[in-house]
């Protein structure tokens, strides 16, 4: 038997897709500030501070650009 679909599902999965989108981008963030004050870091046999602090960054820059491109994608 056929799955019936509900009237506004594509509309809840749009939501439910942008939440989860907006909360991956707060979560990345978050870590990535948080490594780059030294709140959050790595043990010495992973490199320590000066890695945290350089992946920290990358992790702001990637974040970023990602931010972007959503938005120009979203535009287009």
């Amino acid at each position: 038997m056929p799955v019936k679909k509900r009237a506004g599902g594509n509309s809840v999965r749009a939501l439910l897709g942008f939440v989860a989108w907006l909360t991956g981008i707060i979560v990345s963030l978050s870590v990535a500030f948080a490594m780059i004050d030294g709140t959050l870091g790595l043990p010495v046999w992973l490199g320590g501070v000066q890695v945290a602090v350089v992946a920290g960054w990358i992790v702001v820059i990637t974040t970023i650009v990602g931010l972007i491109l959503a938005i120009v994608e979203y535009f287009s």
